[in-house]
Order: structure tokens, then sequence, then C-alpha cells
């Protein structure tokens, strides 16, 4: 049927962006037509063993000239990455099978080698954000803990994004998964009162964590199928839908544009990194490169910090103000051999549009709901 003509047609037509005229001098978010994913069939599976151990990185030595050479996925390949398993709380496995559609413009509704330890370059650039009138205020109040060790990011009023490697080891779920809880930082009072409201008369000694339980989790088999090598790390990114609301702003999620669009040509996340236990940490930096699916860069980052959300501020001109977006996941570090010389990058997972359409009716439910990014 539809083979590599047609997925590269889709692609073209759900990446198609309006970018600022040159005379506009803010950094504008383009306007996308994303395609439509729409579930066709689930399928009950087997509870999984929830044996594999939690990894706060992932590793591949395919580099951006790798997946720059790698083949276009065929049409039939793709639906099969964008299918996804759901873990419910109670154990319960199912894997659902996607549709991917294209929509008229005019809306009418039819159907259509481990050296991972240095993650550092050079002189440490990474913040510590101290003091709850930082850590409680957007944007760093969107960045969570995970249960399993990673980072995640709020992206609705009760769904996290993060990495699937926190997950999902790309075999088997991870111990602690099917129990899985997200911690947000909060004032610990030095009088031990557990009252909301704080005052100045009762500053916080320090940080604790409250958890909330995960109620059920999204992985996209393209990640399961890849196992984090190749196609895998393309498909580095999971959805948590919390047990109950949890009632902090949130960032939402955007379409990543191309690095040449973004201001300064510049990303931002915060994350747990596991070398400053119990710090939140922020960091910025240039992106390097680029392929379709992932941002190259060398943000100074630790394990702890995968699966936080990469974002930048553009201006929202429907609206006429600055926004901030999630644009990526970042997932973790790439050893890579440049013209015989070695060089490593940390890499994020970009929302492409197709994966904007995805995890966006993962949140939603209803894809009209998803049809600008």
């Amino acid at each position: 049927m539809a083979g590599l003509s047609t997925l590269i047609l889709l692609l073209c037509a759900a990446a198609k962006d309006v970018m600022p005229s040159s005379s506009h001098w803010k950094p504008t978010w383009p306007s996308y037509r994303v395609p439509v994913i729409l579930p066709q069939s689930t399928l009950n599976l087997d509870k999984p063993q929830f044996n594999a151990e939690a990894r706060l990185e992932v590793v591949s030595p395919c580099g951006p000239a790798c997946h720059k050479s790698s083949p276009l996925p065929t049409y039939e390949e793709v639906k099969n990455y964008l299918s996804y398993e759901t873990l419910y709380a109670n154990g319960s496995l199912t894997e659902t099978e996607v549709g991917i559609y294209i929509l008229s413009s005019s809306g009418d509704g039819s159907q259509g080698k481990s050296r991972t330890k240095r993650q550092i370059y050079g002189y440490d650039s990474r913040f510590s954000i101290f003091g709850k009138d930082f850590l409680l205020n957007y944007p760093f109040s969107t960045s969570v803990k995970l249960s399993t060790g990673c980072t995640g990011t709020l992206v609705a009023e009760k769904h996290v994004l993060t990495a699937a490697h926190c997950i999902h080891d790309g075999k088997s779920y991870v111990k602690g998964a099917q129990k899985l809880r997200v911690g947000f930082l909060k004032p610990k009072l030095k009088d031990g009162s557990k009252g909301a409201n704080i005052t100045n008369s009762a500053m916080p000694e320090k940080m604790k964590f409250q958890w909330i339980r995960v109620k059920r989790t999204h992985v996209p088999k393209g990640w399961i199928k890849g196992n984090a090598n190749d196609i895998g790390m393309d498909y580095d990114y999971a959805l948590l839908e919390l047990k109950k609301p949890h009632k902090r702003k949130f960032m939402k999620i955007g379409v990543s544009p191309p690095a040449r669009h973004l201001p300064g040509g510049r990303i931002h996340f915060s994350g747990y990194d596991n070398d400053r236990p119990g710090n939140l940490v922020y960091r910025f930096c240039d992106v390097k490169d680029e392929t379709y699916d992932l941002l190259y860069q060398q943000c100074d980052a630790q394990p702890g910090a995968s699966g936080s959300g990469v974002y930048v501020r553009m201006w929202k001109r429907q609206n006429h103000k600055w926004e901030r977006k999630i644009i990526g996941i970042f997932s973790g570090h790439q050893w890579v051999d440049m013209n015989g010389t070695p060089q490593d990058f940390n890499v994020a997972v970009r929302i492409t549009p197709l994966k904007y359409a995805q995890i966006c009716y993962w949140i939603k439910g209803n894809y009209l709901d998803c049809r600008e990014g």
C-alpha cells in the first residue's frame, strides 16, 4: 500500500510552517498544520514482569551523520512506531494500533561503549535553583521527579512528559514502574506544621517531595521495538497520567521549530541531576546539530536529568504574548566518532508534528483539540 513516497508527502504536509517575515524582530512560534493520529484497535497483553533495572541515561553510538544517513521509514513503519503500550496502575497492559490522517485545510473533519560519566563540557554551567520563591514559581515549578530517578515536566492538569527509558528499557518495564510516583517539591516548615499557607514568619527549613501516584503510562512502540539504538532513541518519550490533578501551572507542548529559528539557537531545561541530590538544576546552551527527530547539544547534564522537558520562549502571535513551550525531551548521551575525532553530545528528542499529534491526543482524547502545533 502506502510506501516511502506517501510518508514523505505526509511529513511535508504535516510540517508546513509559517515563519515570521524578516521585518518581524521577535522570534515567533510557527503555525503548524499537524496530522491526526487516532486509535484503531486495542489488545490486552500479558502483565509485564517489571524486572528491568532503571537506567538514568541512554547511550547510543549513532551520531548526527549516522541518523541523517539512515533510510526514511515507510508509512507502515511509522504507524507501527507510533502505536503504543499503556500500562495501568493495577499492572494490566494494552497495545493500541493507530491510524495517521491528514485533514484538509478547511477542517471538514474527513479522515485522512560507555564513556557517559563525562557529561560536563569544560566549566560546569549548571545552576542549582534554591529558595521557594524560585522553586515554586513557573517555569521551575513544572519540573518534577520520578520515583525511578528521572525527571519529568508538567504538561497538563494531570499529565507528566518524560523519557521512555525511565519506564521501560526497550525490552521490559523497569522495577517500580507499576507503582510509579511523581514527586513535587514543596517547603518543609521548621515547626513541622502541614499548613498549605506559607508566611514570612514560618520560613521553610528545606524543601521536600510530595508524591502522587501514576494512574497509567503511555510508551510508543518505536521505543519498545528499537531498544534505544538506531531508530529507538527517536522515540524516547512517555506520558504519565496522575491519579489526581497536581494544581500547578504547567507548560504546553509545541512542535519543535528548526534550530535556526530558536531564539539565539538556544534551548533550556531543568532536572534533578543525581550529582546534586535534592537540587533542581537549570541549564541552557546552544544547539549544535539536529536531525528530523533529535537535537544535539552540549548542555551540561548528569544522569537523573533524563526526561526533562526542553523548552524555549517565543512570541505567540495569536495571543500577542510571550509563551514557553516544551519542544523536546532530554534523553541521554552519545559518544560519536566525528571524522576520526571522538566527540560527545547530549541528545534531546524533538517533538515533531506526528509526535505532537500523538502526545496531544494522549492528553486531551480529542483530535480536534490537537490541530495546531
